[in-house]
């Protein structure tokens, strides 16, 4: 599978999904969905690090690219997630270039960085990781805050990020708004247009969180790696579209397959 460096280099956009519940089940199924990327989320997703192991495999498994979200900007856990067969690190709460900086230095390996070898999970699933493997960890910080906003050139500037991935909770929190898309608030807007402004001048990609039902939207507004949901959140849909076939009156029909 084409890493996802490899393919921002080509120009493409990358669609992705988001794992929360501690499953390689559940994780290899999303794997299998189609898409660019899976994000483990190991910030607020319920993933301890012992689950997150056998989960990366299982993504792979499933043919798509296996990224995480790690729960701060420290060396020390996004080493171990990226020993455990993390592609791409999302590092959250980035406000700063030099937070940038650090963020790139655990992901690379001197000199181009900090990072301490032992790839201990990944490096029999890849050949020669030490030689090739690295160039393809996606480093991508998170623009999800106001002063992360003021800064937001210096941190797309910062040598070796890759991409900028916007948290629209947090970063509605911090303009004062409530923790959702709040695409009907021009100050909403105007900061992601701000963002993604600020990637394409310095050939960075933009990336958000998103659903399924705002990716056009994202898509037209520029934004080239773009989450579309998450295994929770298609499970509750999924369950109550199910529910409400099952209790319409109209005995609306479905599929008869059980699994």
């Amino acid at each position: 599978m084409d890493s996802l460096r490899d393919q921002w280099r080509a120009g493409n956009t990358t669609l992705g999904l988001w794992a929360s519940l501690a499953n390689p089940t559940s994780a290899e199924m999303l794997g299998r969905a189609g898409l660019d990327y899976v994000c483990i989320d190991n910030q607020h997703g319920l993933v301890d690090y012992t689950t997150a192991i056998g989960m990366y495999p299982a993504i792979a498994y499933g043919g798509t690219t296996p990224i995480a979200r790690v729960p701060w900007n420290e060396p020390g856990i996004i080493g171990k997630h990226l020993d455990a067969g993390a592609q791409g690190i999302i590092v959250p709460m980035v406000n700063t270039a030099e937070e940038a900086q650090a963020a790139v230095a655990a992901c690379r390996y001197p000199p181009h960085g900090a990072r301490s070898f032992g790839p201990a999970g990944v490096a029999p699933r890849y050949r020669d990781y030490f030689d090739n493997t690295p160039d393809q960890i996606a480093v991508v910080p998170m623009v999800e805050t106001v002063e992360a906003l003021g800064n937001v050139e210096a941190i797309v500037s910062t040598p070796g990020v890759d991409a900028i991935y916007v948290g629209p909770a947090d970063l509605s929190i911090s303009l004062g708004l409530p923790p959702r898309n709040n695409d009907d608030v021009p100050e909403f807007v105007e900061a992601l247009e701000t963002i993604v402004a600020a990637c394409q001048n310095h050939g960075v990609v933009p990336g958000i969180h998103s659903s399924g039902s705002l990716t056009p939207r994202r898509l037209e507004m520029g934004f080239r790696m773009i989450t579309v949901t998450a295994d929770a959140v298609a499970l509750g849909v999924g369950l109550k579209a199910e529910i409400a076939k099952a209790r319409s009156e109209d005995g609306a029909t479905g599929s008869d397959k059980m699994y």
